[in-house]
């Protein structure tokens, strides 16, 4: 968990880093078969997402340099796994996105993964990147480090070392940390000097993912074995850890890759923070004269894009013969233990033993004991006192509420077990069930507290809806990014630094991050993952909607951000969260109504009724492009909760998961669409990676319970 106090007295000699007037702060992303993970000991790889919507925001920082590591096993292609983002890429190989990284990218950068000869080198550079690293090829044929210093330079070859400890101290492994080689990382240090590399990235296996800091030692021995730059790597859980990297270890740069994913201005944040403990990087800079933080759009290549899907919408046997989707197609496998597919709308990687991210996390969050979630607790009480108001002239926080069963929850352990003075903000996208909307309305008087509700044209709602099915399949983008933008909005105009979210949502479902990240608000994920990269200003001008209808999709200044230290925490993260307990509680205490009528997709009754399409149409949207859907996700929690077998999830996801629900009617006359038009438009977003057409039909592979 990253601490934003004064940085500790440095402890010991401070070394001289080597490598340049200016050391360096170097982000590392580490890129799996198209996607960016997040690493722990060189085994557990969870997905973060797409690596274009990461570069761009390293780009609006103005890093130092960038680390691009692809880590792929096997033969599997690079695919971002969705087809309805808007950021993506063409080809599915190793350079095709290092091309697309490099056509974003204003900053020097550094690549590495699967090179094995000069040849290897020569189309990475060619594709965009600045130097390129060598790590199992330069152990196995050390005479290629030479050669490659020869005919690019030594300014473009990068040794890789990745260390473990050992009771002796520390040895070289090879084919990502999985091969022993008896050799000490400093001797082969020299020797990659002497032949010619550059510079060296070390990097400690056992400090991977864990937050605990660099080892420093490691660092040191290296560094003094040789004259070309080091770049330490591995172990950075706070801003704090970089400066004794350079200080005290001698370092000529530190990098990191997990923390970068977790916080908002991760990176300005760490710099300020090095700053400040006097190492003499390059000054803060926020933005970039190169690439702006709201993306500017290719009208012409967008409208295309658009009047082509629309044209296949229109085609009597669109897409009954795609030649691209039986070349694409692979086959479909599940979660050993829950009923997530490997093609999901959440990013999860799946284990050797076939059991998902989700899964993963889950099991270690069952292990968490009480006494964990005290200190979890505490550990939050110390972080608001920080940012409560002590003059009464401001709220001590915002809470994103929707008057949903988290709401309560959240509201609840804000005001009664924090005791803090908050302001609830709620986003208003128009589409409240009955209960839903009494739910919202009763919270101010359940909890005597001030709540304010933000409500956008019921006309530009009407288009976004419209738009956005039209566009990305997703006629619910403006609620995504409504809910991730108004309370910060908010809370930055009004001076609070400080913004309440339940659960993180892909730390729950498919386990993107681990317990111990404690990830928070940031408008890379906003982007990326709630707008699918279609930020407000793609929509400025498409039926007519100005960018001043659009004001309410509009996100805080970065420089406002770093001014205020506005930060959006996930209370999931400090309090044991299950859904289940807190229906009890909160329909007990503060009359929190659940639905007497059930739901057309899923069998749960208190999930989602501030927005009556979040498990109506929208998700059906979802079983359309994916196949799969709210009855999917609701199995999950339940059987990772212990509350339902997975034979039992089984019948239920066969069940609902393919349900038109009725709630379309709704919407179809919303925004003055028949139900035919729907259909073909949503036809054109199947994934054919999911859907093939057989005797006119759609048909999908499914999960089957298993027969004893």
């Amino acid at each position: 968990m990253t601490e934003r106090l004064a940085p500790p007295a440095l402890a010991g000699q401070r070394a001289k880093p080597n490598g340049g007037p200016h050391p360096r702060l170097v982000p590392v992303l580490l890129l799996k078969h198209g996607v960016i993970v997040r690493s722990q000991l060189f085994k557990v790889h969870q997905v973060i997402g797409n690596p274009l919507s990461s570069v761009e925001r390293f780009s609006h920082w103005n890093v130092d340099e960038l680390v691009v590591l692809d880590i792929s096993r096997g033969s599997e292609g690079h695919d971002l796994r969705r087809d309805d983002l808007q950021q993506s890429y063409s080809g599915d190989g190793v350079l095709d996105v290092l091309r697309a990284i490099a056509d974003v990218c204003f900053m020097p950068l550094t690549f590495g993964g699967r090179v094995r000869s000069l040849s290897d080198i020569e189309a990475r550079l060619a594709a965009g990147a600045d130097k390129v690293t060598l790590n199992t090829a330069a152990f196995e044929d050390p005479d290629l480090l030479t050669q490659a210093a020869k005919r690019f330079g030594s300014q473009c070859v990068v040794a890789s070392i990745d260390a473990a400890k050992t009771a002796d101290g520390w040895e070289v492994r090879v084919e990502g940390g999985r091969k022993e080689t008896g050799r000490d990382p400093a001797d082969w240090a020299r020797e990659t000097a002497r032949r010619g590399a550059g510079e060296i990235l070390l990097n400690s296996i056992d400090r991977d993912g864990s937050g605990q800091g660099y080892d420093l030692e490691l660092i040191r021995r290296v560094a003094a074995a040789v004259e070309i730059p080091v770049v330490a790597c591995g172990g950075v859980g706070r801003y704090e850890h970089f400066a004794p990297a350079i200080l005290d270890a001698g370092a000529a740069a530190a990098a990191a890759a997990n923390i970068f994913h977790f916080f908002e201005l991760s990176y300005p944040q760490a710099k300020r923070t090095a700053l400040d403990a006097g190492v003499p990087l390059r000054p803060l800079r926020l933005g970039s004269k190169y690439l702006p933080r709201e993306p500017s759009y290719d009208r012409d290549r967008e409208d295309a894009r658009l009047a082509e899907r629309l044209r296949q919408a229109r085609e009597e046997d669109y897409p009954a013969a795609r030649p691209e989707a039986a070349a694409k197609r692979r086959p479909i496998r599940w979660c050993s233990n829950c009923t997530y597919p490997s093609i999901s709308a959440a990013p999860m990687e799946f284990d050797d033993a076939g059991k998902c991210t989700g899964c993963q996390m889950a099991e270690v969050k069952d292990r968490i004991p009480a006494s964990e979630w005290t200190r979890r607790t505490e550990l939050l009480r110390a972080l608001v006192e920080r940012y409560r108001c002590r003059d009464g002239s401001r709220h001590d926080c915002v809470i994103a509420v929707s008057g949903g069963k988290d709401s309560y929850f959240q509201t609840h352990v804000v005001k009664e077990v924090l005791g803090l003075n908050p302001l609830l903000v709620t986003y208003d996208g128009n589409n409240w069930t009955e209960v839903g909307w009494r739910n919202m309305l009763r919270m101010r008087e359940a909890f005597d507290v001030d709540h304010l509700v933000v409500r956008p044209s019921v006309s530009t709602l009407k288009r976004l809806n419209r738009l956005a099915f039209q566009i990305m399949g997703d006629m619910n983008w403006h609620a995504h990014v409504g809910i991730m933008t108004v309370p910060m909005r908010v809370a930055a105009e009004r001076g609070i630094p400080l913004v309440f979210y339940g659960e993180h949502g892909y730390l729950d479902l498919c386990g993107q991050f681990s317990l111990d990240d404690f990830p928070e608000v940031t408008y890379r994920d906003r982007l990326e993952h709630f707008a699918r990269g279609y930020e407000w200003t793609y929509f400025v001008g498409r039926e007519g909607l100005t960018a001043q209808q659009l004001d309410t999709w509009k996100y805080p200044r970065d420089t406002r951000l770093l001014d205020l230290d506005l930060r959006g925490l996930f209370l999931g993260n400090y309090v044991h969260w299950e859904a289940n307990a807190h229906i009890a509680l909160v329909t007990e205490r503060y009359g929190f109504e659940i639905s007497e009528e059930p739901f057309d997709r899923t069998y749960r009754t208190m999930s989602n009724l501030d927005d009556m399409h979040e498990n109506g149409v929208h998700d059906y949207l979802k079983y359309i492009k994916f196949g799969y859907g709210r009855g999917t996700d609701h199995t999950c929690k339940d059987i990772r909760a212990g509350l339902m077998s997975r034979d039992e999830a089984i019948a239920l996801v066969n069940r609902y998961d393919p349900v038109k629900p009725r709630d379309l009617a709704r919407w179809l006359d919303y925004v003055g669409m028949t139900e035919e038009t729907f259909d073909r438009i949503a036809d054109t977003f199947r994934d054919p990676r999911v859907w093939r057409r057989e005797n006119g039909a759609w048909v999908r592979d499914r999960l089957e319970r298993q027969e004893p």
